[in-house]
């Protein structure tokens, strides 16, 4: 699980002046052409529900969901069937459960989150803590030998890392999140994630395969086509970099990242009347709010935009199976991606931006989040095409470029854990 990095050269940010170096290669991936299976074949995705998400460590979501003893969310993870209590009980600690009843399997809780030491089953009026115990049985001297102590909630593994809570619902998780996250923790530890961030959630269903959604976040050469009146201008330039190519590309271990070129030379038209008020601010990078410490540190941080170019808008990283935390100088988004079918996906995107210190910065970061809910909402719109395309089986694989190493990355992961019969095995 080593981590490979490739930085930009000049040519690279220069794609006519003709790229010299490859971030497929430097990550060790086959250049051949992708198979195009695992986006419809049933035998496949029914491989993927028990074998990567059955055992792969799945965000469920940061630690200030859970602000103080008591509190609690409900996460539904569809595609194991399962709906996910985490809590946070009196001592502080973070827990995780199977929200399902010991009595008759009915949901212990139905709100999507609040506060409660006491989690009460409405059906037959079974009593938990939030650490799981069962403390309250009416009638229960017509049980027979009902050993309270061993009917408690189910408990799901739980770990977290820089605030961000993972589960794992293997009963003995075959590794640690740790080991799981391997050299991606290591390089992104200490990124400054922020306090008080406001938050905006944008979800929806899509009939596709849940990869061909992720697919369309983890590359830049779709930008001039698809986005050429949204990202385009910010994210290209006809001369010094045509075609959008990352800055740099990383792999670590099951999870990649790349940096977005941000074109320096990028103004707003003079019909955009609001996004020229709002480009007033000082931003210090193509997307963002007014300089201050948390854009300092983020910018200084070893990890992010790695090569510390100068042209620099965002970093994607993408952590296996279905979550990514992006970063730009306004803030950092995040995208999760739940198949439903095979052919169906529910996609969450939470973008968290700072409290606003002014009028102007408050326009400035209103303005940063609506054109990227705009940005995501063509990227997302196409993947149900996409889908249509590869539904007909006129093709049977993609033939995917340099700037696409990503995609490669994750099919290459996603069949070495479909393949394996363990996770040591996928691990290799």
């Amino acid at each position: 699980m080593n981590e490979m990095v490739m930085g930009a050269t000049d040519a690279q940010a220069r794609p006519q002046a003709g790229a010299k170096e490859s971030f497929t290669l430097a990550a060790g991936l086959s250049t051949k052409p992708v198979l195009n299976d695992s986006y419809v074949s049933p035998a496949f995705f029914e491989l993927e529900k028990e074998r990567v998400f059955g055992r792969a460590w799945l965000c469920m979501g940061r630690i200030d969901q859970l602000p103080h003893a008591d509190a609690f969310f409900v996460k539904e993870v569809e595609v194991c069937k399962a709906s996910v209590l985490v809590t946070r009980d009196a001592s502080g600690t973070v827990r995780a459960f199977h929200n399902v009843c010991s009595h008759r399997g009915n949901l212990v809780v139905f709100e999507k989150c609040g506060t409660s030491s006491r989690l009460r089953c409405d059906y037959h009026g079974w009593t938990y803590k939030n650490d799981g115990e069962l403390i309250g049985v009416p009638d229960q001297r017509q049980f027979f030998d009902l050993d309270k102590k061993k009917c408690g909630l189910t408990p799901i593994a739980v770990d977290t890392w820089e605030g961000w809570i993972f589960i794992n619902l293997q009963r003995k998780p075959e590794l640690s999140l740790k080991e799981f996250l391997g050299p991606y923790a290591e390089s992104y530890a200490g990124v400054p994630f922020g306090v008080d961030h406001r938050t905006l959630v944008i979800e929806a269903k899509f009939n596709a395969n849940w990869k061909l959604i992720m697919d369309a976040f983890a590359e830049s050469y779709h930008v001039p086509a698809i986005h050429p009146s949204t990202l385009a201008p910010g994210f290209s330039n006809p001369i010094n970099n045509k075609y959008a190519r990352p800055l740099s590309g990383s792999t670590f271990g099951l999870h990649s990242a790349w940096s977005a070129y941000g074109n320096d030379e990028y103004a707003a038209p003079p019909g955009s009347h609001v996004e020229r008020l709002a480009c007033l601010v000082d931003t210090g990078g193509l997307l963002g709010s007014d300089v201050n410490d948390e854009v300092l540190r983020l910018r200084a941080h070893p990890a992010i935009n790695p090569t510390k170019e100068v042209c620099w808008s965002a970093d994607v990283t993408s952590i296996f199976p279905n979550f990514n935390i992006d970063y730009s100088t306004g803030g950092y988004w995040t995208h999760e991606f739940w198949p439903l079918a095979r052919d169906r996906t529910h996609w969450i995107l939470t973008i968290r931006i700072p409290e606003a210190t002014s009028v102007r910065h408050r326009l400035q970061l209103e303005h940063y989040a609506a054109r990227w809910c705009e940005v995501v909402l063509e990227d997302v719109t196409n993947c149900e095409r996409i889908q249509k395309g590869l539904e007909s089986g006129a093709k049977d694989h993609m033939n995917l470029q340099d700037g696409e190493f990503m995609i490669r990355h994750h099919q290459e992961t996603l069949r070495k854990w479909v393949n394996a019969a363990t996770v040591a095995d996928a691990m290799k």
